[in-house]
């Protein structure tokens, strides 16, 4: 993490000490910008643990917000103490991506009592897999006319299904890994699925080769949804079973 980075989340955790004192239990930096994979100002994400939350809470850190957003970085999230612990049922894999990509800024670890059920955890990520196959499927039908819109639909797509690979990954008992690549290669060798239509799709996104016709467009799509299926039936198949991480 560079210095300038580093001293603007110093200056803004010091800006919610001062703004929320006693009612601020802790500041966590959460992502892979908690364990140094990226610089990106989109990708510092913060959760802010307070002991209580009104409005009047929230209209305080209008000031503190202003100056983070100015420098280009997200808004934070807000959960009192008592809400971490009731909502693990809820937000699992957002709850899992934190645990295990976290760095405390201020106060003490809120994740360090939270225990996350294996099961509601594969009932999200099965659901989410879903849902984001069947709005790949709808966006296909206007994208297969165009190769170059059927190729930024699967680069859009594949990012945001790498993303879930990393429950998959817990579900099956392999430690996740935090750079979207290395999840998408651990993802890969765990559930033994086709590495090809993935590395043509990054491929093609970063225009490294050449243009794809309407007929391979096509075609890379089918490989494509193929294995993104395999996903979902492996997390499918898991039902009843117990993460072994």
């Amino acid at each position: 993490m560079s210095k300038v980075i580093q001293d603007a989340l110093n200056s803004f955790v010091a800006d919610l000490r001062a703004t929320h004192r006693d009612n601020l239990h802790a500041v966590v930096l959460y992502g892979a910008a908690a364990v140094g994979d990226t610089d990106a100002r989109s990708d510092h994400n913060l959760l802010v643990a307070l002991r209580r939350i009104t409005p009047e809470d929230l209209r305080l850190a209008q000031a503190p917000m202003r100056e983070w957003q100015r420098l280009g970085y997200p808004v934070p999230i807000y959960f009192t103490v008592d809400e971490l612990v009731s909502a693990a049922d809820v937000f699992p894999i957002e709850f899992h991506k934190m645990e295990r990509a976290r760095r405390v800024l201020y106060g003490q670890d809120p994740f360090a009592n939270i225990e996350i059920s294996d099961e509601n955890l594969r009932h999200q990520t099965e659901y989410e897999l879903r849902s984001k196959l069947l709005q790949l499927r709808r966006l296909y039908i206007p994208a297969s006319a165009s190769p170059a819109r059927l190729v930024e639909l699967m680069g859009n797509s594949l990012a945001s299904f790498t993303d879930l690979f990393a429950p998959v990954l817990i579900l099956k008992g392999i430690p996740p890994p935090t750079t979207k690549r290395a999840l998408l290669d651990a993802t890969v060798r765990g559930l033994n699925l086709a590495v090809t239509p993935f590395n043509a799709i990054l491929s093609h996104q970063e225009a490294s080769d050449e243009p794809l016709s309407d007929i391979e467009a096509n075609q890379l799509f089918t490989r494509y949804l193929a294995q993104l299926e395999r996903v979902i039936q492996a997390v499918d198949e898991l039902q009843g079973q117990p993460a072994s991480v």
